[in-house]
This record gives C-alpha cells, structure tokens and sequence, in this order.
C-alpha cells in the first residue's frame, strides 16, 4: 500500500470544473475525471469500461473521450438522463438550431413573469429556503417556456436545454456547495406556504434568465466536439450487473466509485434537480428511490434500514474474514451510538451485503485479463473505524479476482482519520 498524505484536490470534484462536458452538474461526492482519465489512457484502442455505479457519467465519457466504449449503470433514472445527456453525440446544425430557439424561448419566459405566481412549481419542501420570491418565480416561468417548447426543437435540443436550465437553478439558488454536503446560506423570510414575504423584483426575475442564456450557450459550446468513442448508460442494479434492457459487454476495465460507507445520500444532494426535472414528485418518491440504491438511507429508506436483517442461508451472507471484523464494528456502533446506533450498526452490515453481491456479480462481467478498480472511502461512526478499503479488498479476493492491491490515493479533508484509496484487482 502506497501512503499519500496530501488531500490532493485535482482528485476531487474540483477537476470537473471547466472540463466540458464533465462539468454541467455537480455531484458533491463526486469523483475527479482527472483519475478517471489517468486509467482510460492506459487502455488500448477497442477497450470496454463499465462503470457499475454511474453516477454523473463521468467513467463512460471519458472513456468515449479516449476513444473507448464505456457503459455504465445506475437505478436513479435522473443520473441515467444525464448520463446519457452527457455522452451523445450531437450534430452541428442541431445545435445550430437549438442555439436560435434559446432567444424566442427567453423572451416567453420574461413575459410569463408577472403571472408566475400562478404557474406549477415542484412539491420540494420548505422551497421559499432555495430561492428567493424573484429567482423562483424566474425558474417557473423557463421552466414553462421550455416545455411549451419542446415540440419544436432539434433532437437534444430539449434535453441540453434542460442541462442549462438545472445549471441556472443551482446557480441562482441560496444553496452552498463549499464542503461535501450541500448546505444552506442564510434563509429568506417566508410565508406559510414557503414562499417569500417580498414582492417580485423584475430585475432580479431578468438577472436569472440572463443566467439561463449564458448556461445555455456554455452547454451547446461542451456538447460540440465529437466522441471519439462511444458510450452507454443504462437501467440497471450493480447488485446483480443485469440491466433492465439489453445486456452489458463484458468488460476490460471495470471503473467505478461507489457509494461510501457513510450514509451520505445522492437523492438528499440531487433533489432539487430531480424535483425541478419530475423525477420526484413527493417525499415519499426520493425515499422509495434511495432504499433502491446501495448507502441510502433518505426519508422512508431509514426505517427499512432500521427494520432489515440479513439473508438466513449462511451461504448468502458475507465471508470470512470479513464476517469477524464486520460484526464487531457493528457492535462497536451499537454500543457507542445511542438511540442511533442500531440504525447505523444496520447501514453498515446492509452496505457490506449489498457490496458482495456486487462483487461476486462484477466477477463474470469482466473479461479474463480484466482489470478492476474500485475508488472507496474509510468511515468512521462514533469513533469507531470502518476500513471499507480492506473489506472491499477482503471481498474481490473471496469473489475470485486475484493480484488486490490498496492504494492511498488523497487524504480527504474532512477527517484526519479520512483518506480515499483505490482497491484494484484483475480477473485471472
């Protein structure tokens, strides 16, 4: 194992800005396209990646960047869209076309403005905390704009409207991305129904659709230089590597970050996008959603995760010796957690689970000669260690992968106890 101290930043998230495509959307825990490239270069021409956790699309597309063939997975039908958003191939006079509809579509919007106290915004709680009266009744009236206009638009038109549309809700929000978790900056004042006590400011309404024209042509301008390679996002559980239509080529690379073990939850990050989109409608969705994916733990997910028990067969639970160490960091978090310890103690034997059969499904989706690279990070819960880069290595191993290293790759900065690795193997 190689020691790396340094929290690195180029190997984070902050990568992603300014790299094309790589940067319409901003998933906090994402991971850095430069890591991602280091390992496409290495691949020869004709190479299949897989990325079992697609997250922002970031390992398809770079390796269609490199041209490669990526495909990737995902069950949050948002992160599918963008994926695939991301990794077209778009035609010059599409963009052309989607280019000269921006202005028309602009102007709608600023005359939707004094009626868009009236026009249909989404079911996203305590709404009036994200934006303010003017930026709100703005992204209504686009947003109505936008589907008023979809009929008439080029093929992807539509869909890199709406990047820009997602980038200027962000962009216009009191929402703050400084640290891994999004937070909040100082909340307005609001009425009963989560709306703002001020009255529309028509400059302030205009200064966000100005925004949407300039996202809109920062997103035509990423989406112009051609793929040298190909790329696929599909439907799919990386609990059992079968997407819901077609199958997935076996692969020589395997590249991916899952989820952490640190109950961080991507629905809680991507909500407003996901709401705004349609994606959600209520509550109860993002919670149904997050209980499908592997570390979720939002809304409704938490008391499934409170009430689940693992499979009776022994054959179906975790192996040695990652059964051991599992148990007494479960009981470690139980005994120091308070009234939340169960519930953690839980999530982690959940997560442990949920990873093996990932990895004993990973094994026969990668090709003889494959390679495997997993980029993880510890946890700690109430003091207590959870070394996943061990657990993982421990696990691709029993799945049958041979020749497991663990690599430092950065320290993250959010815990002195915190670092990210990278767990490689290859399939014999």
């Amino acid at each position: 194992m190689r020691s790396d101290t340094r929290q690195n930043a180029h190997l984070t998230y902050r990568a992603n800005t300014g790299a094309g495509r790589h940067g319409w959307l901003r998933l906090t825990p994402a991971y850095s396209v430069s890591l991602v490239r280091r390992y496409a270069a290495e691949m020869p021409p004709g190479s299949v990646v897989t990325d079992p956790f697609s997250g922002t699309g970031t390992t398809p597309l770079a390796a269609a960047e490199h041209g490669l063939t990526g495909q990737s997975l995902d069950v949050n039908p948002f992160l599918i869209w963008l994926g695939k958003t991301k990794t077209a191939a778009y035609e010059p006079d599409h963009l052309h076309e989607t280019r000269r509809a921006l202005a028309p579509l602009v102007h709608r919007a600023e005359e939707l403005l004094p009626e868009a106290a009236e026009l249909w915004q989404p079911e996203l709680h305590n709404i009036g905390r994200w934006w303010a009266r003017s930026a709100l009744d703005a992204l209504k009236a686009v947003r109505r704009a936008l589907d008023a206009a979809a009929g008439g638009l080029p093929p992807g038109g539509r869909d890199l409207l709406d990047v820009a549309f997602c980038r200027t809700l962000i962009a216009s929000s009191n929402a703050a991305f400084n640290h891994q978790s999004m937070s909040f900056k100082e909340a307005q004042e609001q009425d009963a129904g989560g709306g703002t006590l001020q009255a529309l400011d028509l400059d302030a309404a205009r200064a966000v659709l100005e925004t949407f024209r300039r996202e809109t042509g920062t997103t035509l301008a990423n989406a112009a230089p051609p793929l040298p390679g190909t790329a696929r996002v599909l439907y799919g559980d990386s609990r059992d590597m079968q997407p819901a239509a077609g199958r997935l080529t076996p692969c020589d690379l395997l590249l991916t970050s899952p989820p952490y073990v640190n109950r961080m939850s991507y629905i809680r990050e991507l909500r407003p996008y996901m709401y705004w989109m349609r994606h959600l409608r209520r509550a109860e969705d993002a919670g149904r959603l997050d209980w499908q994916a592997i570390g979720g733990t939002w809304g409704a997910a938490t008391s499934r995760v409170r009430a689940w028990r693992p499979p009776g067969p022994a054959a179906e639970g975790v192996p040695e010796p990652v059964a051991g160490e599992l148990a007494r960091a479960q009981a470690a978090i139980r005994r120091d957690g308070g009234r939340n310890g169960p519930l953690l103690a839980n999530y982690v034997g959940k997560y442990v689970h949920d990873m093996w059969g990932h990895f004993r499904a990973a094994y026969p989706n990668v090709r003889g000669g494959g390679r495997v690279v997993y980029v993880i990070g510890n946890s700690t819960f109430y003091g207590n260690q959870v070394p996943a880069q061990d657990w993982y290595a421990a696990l691709l191993r029993e799945a049958g992968f041979a020749g497991v290293e663990v690599e430092v790759i950065r320290k993250r900065n959010s815990n002195k106890a915190l670092f990210e690795y990278a767990v490689s193997g290859g399939r014999p």
